[in-house]
């Protein structure tokens, strides 16, 4: 079974950057982030003049999150720069940093 290590993220905007979408790459998937990131820069190609501004993005895909409901979140910031991630519907994190206050610490 192959995982996915990465995912390419293409995404076309105005020249104002007001109005974005997410563009169909030519290869989406790979199984190393290497592989993508060789990609990239001919990832968007095809796109030219098509829109005013095109970027592109390789995002690191969790193996451990392959059966999970996963959502892609992108944005696209006033200085051109895509951030993208890779998003779980309910997932709760949890964090093991120590505690300051003396009544919570266990007592030997």
């Amino acid at each position: 079974m192959e995982h996915i290590a990465a995912l390419l993220l293409i995404v076309g905007c105005s020249a104002d950057l007001a109005e974005c979408r997410e563009l169909p790459a030519p290869v989406p998937v790979f199984e190393t982030a290497e592989e993508c990131d060789a990609e990239l820069p001919r990832a968007s190609l095809g796109y030219d003049g098509a829109y005013p501004h095109v970027v592109a993005r390789c995002i690191a895909v969790d193996p451990a999150m392959e059966e999970a409901d996963a959502e892609l979140v992108w944005d696209v910031r006033s200085d051109g720069s895509l951030v993208a991630s890779i998003e779980t519907a309910g997932v709760m994190v949890a964090t093991n940093s120590p505690r300051t206050d003396k009544r919570d610490r266990f007592r030997e």
